[in-house]
């Protein structure tokens, strides 16, 4: 089995899902505005610069939720889908992922967002197999809490290492598409690691590992 394995946020996407969200919230009114969206942006900026705490930051995404039933979190989330992430589809990145899958890759996506956000989007992509930050839920709704390692930095690793032992699975001929930095850790793990339309930092750490940098974004949608 060769893994394919995909960052989805400015990877995969034209934009940060997880940021979006926030400012969706904020733009329907689920939230206080001035004070939300100031914290959305100082979390996003973090995540930008490696500084973040992630633990502090799911805590603050996850809260929202928790607020709100499993019906109207669903009926908002697919608002989201349609208005929001429509805007910042990559046919390019589509048609990457169905190169693989031509292949036979075995197709995977890697995301420190959490899974409430990203698994419609890892469906209409048809990827089955998706390692997210879990956000905990009960029968009730969602509780504000994760559950196990967020996937973010070298817990990203941490939880595709897992996901190779209980698969009985190696990461030979591997391939990790990402635009973040942050992935440092696991791109320097596989063995095709390729830059997409990467930050400052990832390009100048490609370009000195030889790694190849690419875009998608030639045709968002």
């Amino acid at each position: 089995m060769t893994l394919a394995i995909f960052d989805l946020d400015n990877t995969l996407i034209a934009g940060d899902s997880d940021h979006l969200w926030g400012e969706f919230l904020v733009q329907q009114g689920w939230v206080d505005g001035p004070s939300y969206r100031a914290s959305n942006d100082r979390f996003y900026q973090d995540y930008l610069d490696g500084r973040l705490d992630v633990f502090a930051y799911q805590e603050f995404v996850l809260g929202a939720l928790k607020e709100h039933s499993l019906t109207s979190l669903d009926q908002l989330r697919q608002r989201f889908m349609d208005e929001v992430i429509d805007t910042i589809w990559l046919p390019d990145a589509e048609s990457l992922v169905e190169q693989h899958r031509e292949r036979g890759d075995t197709l995977m996506i890697i995301t420190a967002t959490n899974d409430f956000i990203t698994t419609p989007i890892a469906a209409r992509l048809g990827i089955e197999h998706l390692i997210a930050t879990v956000a905990e839920k009960t029968e009730h709704g969602y509780t504000g809490r994760i559950v196990g390692t967020p996937s973010y930095r070298e817990g990203k690793v941490e939880r595709l290492t897992e996901w190779l032992r209980e698969h009985g699975e190696d990461l030979t001929g591997s391939y990790f598409y990402s635009d973040s930095h942050n992935d440092l850790p696991l791109l320097g793990q596989v063995t095709n690691p390729v830059a997409v339309d990467p930050d400052p930092t990832l390009e100048r750490a490609a370009r000195e590992q030889g790694w190849p940098v690419m875009s998608l974004r030639g045709c968002p949608r």
